[in-house]
């Protein structure tokens, strides 16, 4: 089995590669952003990718979005996402409308080499490996719709302004509001959208595209 690693981060990759090697599982490149993961793909021709969702520049779903183009130029190519959390906007996409061959589980819960060696197998066979977390999200229990309901009428308000661009300040200003009143609005904003503090999450951002898919 040939694969592809795509990761932002060095050692997080350069692990992996080895760790998969000890498997007998061959790396054929190791990438470290969603344009140099397309370029890898089509120089190699691996069995598999395996896919960090968050990858630069924004830290979003380049990764996803990547995944979700290397399917339709390559139906064939095993797909194994991993993630920090559920990305729902383009990987759970992929899990609906093309599951076979396709993979996305929670770094925190790969424990052991054997479980990742286990899900590579699988995709590359062509059989679906889905998170307890991403099949909850493919029922409906995080979609944007719904995780907008939990926010107050203030909170739309401040979401929307969000949405346009406007800073705290300006946020402020337009709904006569001071500055650390917006700042606690954001932060239940944040809580009820289930976005909590990451050292790689762009939170604003993330809320922001909630609000659009809704």
């Amino acid at each position: 089995m040939r694969v592809v690693i795509a990761d932002d981060s060095v050692l997080w990759r350069e692990g992996l590669a080895q760790l998969l090697a000890a498997a007998g599982i061959e790396p054929c490149a190791l990438v470290g952003d969603a344009a140099a993961l397309r370029d890898a793909v089509a120089e190699h021709h691996p069995d598999v990718a395996l896919i960090d969702v968050r990858m630069p520049p924004t830290w979003t779903h380049e990764g996803a979005e990547a995944a979700s183009d290397l399917r339709q130029a390559w139906p064939t190519l095993g797909l194994l996402l991993l993630s920090q959390s559920v990305e729902s906007r383009h990987a759970t996409g992929l899990a609906r409308t093309h599951p076979r061959g396709f993979g996305y589980l929670l770094k925190d819960r790969v424990i052991n080499v054997a479980t990742l060696v286990d899900a590579l197998a699988t995709v590359t066979s062509g059989g679906t490996v889905l998170d307890p977390d991403v099949v909850a999200g493919l029922l409906g229990r995080d979609n944007s719709a719904n995780r907008l309901g939990a926010l107050s009428p203030r909170e739309r308000e401040v979401l929307a302004l969000m949405a346009q661009g406007r800073s705290n300040g300006a946020i402020a200003r337009h709904l006569f509001l001071t500055p650390k009143t917006v700042e606690t609005h954001i932060a239940a904003i944040m809580t009820k959208l289930g976005l909590p503090p990451e050292r790689d999450d762009h939170r604003r951002v993330l809320a922001v595209l909630a609000y659009l898919d809704a």
